[in-house]
């Protein structure tokens, strides 16, 4: 509890208070974990893998749609059962002589192959075995991993029976089951235990995992070109068609001598209310990876005029309370007359967020992407950072001294104590005679920021009145 001047009590202000001394979304103490097995689902599309994926993981985490196509990246999971934990990649669809960006999401799934340590290969039982499962067979022997063959859509017991004509595949045993109903998905998960390597044990008390990072804009920005750049490796399908990410994939990269956890996710065109089918759950999935993120990076394109979907986007990670880095992609592209009407636009559109971290970068030739780590870092040390009590009450009283609250009713309200309850972001409130202006907040909030620095992280400055009395001065006013 912070300690409170002589004759103040918390009690004498409206809603009461609770200081929280958390300093990340996660402050509970976490357990550090080393590499656990990877369990790769594999197959031609639209054979189930993200709704085996789903029921694997025990939530509809991984993007499902009734048509072909819909998960195009290698998306990581975490999955427990019996006590074990391991990780589940949902890839998309293979196809043998894909072409064009077909042949950019079979690529995909085979490095996933070639990084697991187990193989799930999904056939569709009510179509049986189809000339692209045999080729894929071919691909899966390539690899050397162990496979389980998965009988998927065994939705009765006259399709599990159908499941006998598998063996043809000369994978062994296929396993049938039902993704969508839960059919047969417990042996399965036995049988996965089964064949993976053992997992390493839990140790405790080691430094902090990577920070983690969300790269979030509108569609065809860059997010997944930047991924790939910094991981160093084709690690997200990247087309010039807008929406080719749907999933959030993250990736563990190493920047500028740490890793960082970074987290590829889909363009927001709309408002989640107003998407349907395939966007909606991928906006809910940007907005849960922005949620789980320390820091999100919102690339905007410099070649086009800075729209309501950026600031929609912005608003979103500023809700959240994250810090906040803006990068602005396609730096490459921008000539003199383009940087002119840009600056403007900055100045006019982004007015709102002049605290946020700013870098311009190509991410197709790399341009400045080195820039990127130490921004991130400056953004997270000022999401972090917590101010003395001390200090902050001898600055604000100087401040309101020389700058005092409007008179509102005939007197004006007075700070009597501030103090800093949190940070990730940095929460300060302040114990008042009385109401406060809006704009008056957003004074002392500015005026923090000179004082203090915060640039890259949204600062809340909240008010705590203190309560009416009554005609004598000693009781409380009623209602």
């Amino acid at each position: 509890m912070t300690e409170l001047p002589a004759g103040l009590d918390l009690n004498d202000f409206e809603g009461g208070f609770e200081f929280s001394d958390s300093s990340s979304p996660d402050s509970s103490s976490e357990e550090f974990t080393g590499p656990v097995p990877v369990v790769a689902v594999v197959g031609r599309p639209n054979v189930g893998k993200s709704t085996l994926v789903n029921r694997i993981i025990g939530r509809r985490q991984a993007v499902v749609e009734d048509k072909p196509g819909v998960t195009r990246d290698r998306v990581p999971y975490d999955a427990q059962w019996s006590g074990r934990r391991f990780t589940v990649v949902d890839t998309g669809g293979w196809e043998p002589d894909a072409k064009d960006r077909a042949a950019a999401i079979a690529n995909q799934a085979e490095i996933a192959v070639q990084t697991a340590d187990v193989v799930v290969f999904v056939v569709d039982v009510s179509v049986g075995a189809t000339d692209v499962d045999e080729a894929a067979v071919k691909m899966l022997r390539r690899s050397h991993k162990p496979v389980i063959l998965v009988a998927n859509k065994a939705d009765n017991q006259n399709l599990e029976l159908e499941a006998v004509s598998l063996w043809s595949l000369g994978l062994g045993e296929p396993y049938p089951i039902s993704a969508l109903h839960g059919r047969g998905s417990g042996d399965l998960l036995d049988q996965i235990l089964d064949s993976l390597p053992p997992t390493p044990p839990v140790t405790e008390g080691g430094p902090r995992g990577p920070r983690r990072v969300a790269l979030v804009g509108r569609p065809n920005v860059g997010k997944s070109s930047l991924l790939n750049r910094v991981a160093k490796e084709e690690r997200a399908v990247v087309d010039s068609v807008a929406g080719t990410t749907v999933d959030p994939v993250d990736s563990l990269v190493e920047m500028d001598g740490d890793i960082w956890q970074f987290v590829d996710t889909a363009g927001l065109r709309k408002r989640v209310h107003q998407a349907s089918g395939t966007e909606y759950y991928a906006s809910l999935r940007t907005a849960g990876a922005v949620e789980a993120a320390e820091v999100a990076v919102v690339l905007l394109d410099s070649g086009d005029v800075i729209s309501e979907q950026d600031q929609r986007v912005i608003t979103q990670v500023i809700e959240s309370g994250r810090a906040l880095v803006i990068a602005f992609n396609k730096w490459d592209l921008v000539d003199e007359e383009r940087r002119f009407y840009l600056d403007k636009e900055i100045d006019r559109d982004l007015k709102r967020v002049t605290w946020a971290v700013r870098v311009n970068i190509s991410a197709k030739t790399g341009r400045a992407v080195d820039k990127l780590a130490p921004a991130i870092r400056r953004a997270l040390a000022s999401w972090e950072t917590r101010v003395p009590t001390g200090a902050l009450n001898q600055w604000l009283t100087a401040l309101t001294q020389a700058t005092p609250h409007p008179v509102r009713g005939g007197r004006a309200p007075r700070v009597l104590f501030a103090t800093q309850a949190g940070v990730a972001p940095p929460r300060f409130v302040l114990f008042t005679t009385g109401p406060f202006d809006a704009g008056y907040l957003r004074f002392i909030e500015r005026k923090l920021r000179e004082e203090f620095g915060f640039e890259g992280t949204p600062v809340e400055v909240s008010v705590k009145p203190r309560k009416k009395t009554g005609p004598g001065g000693r009781g409380k006013a009623h209602g």
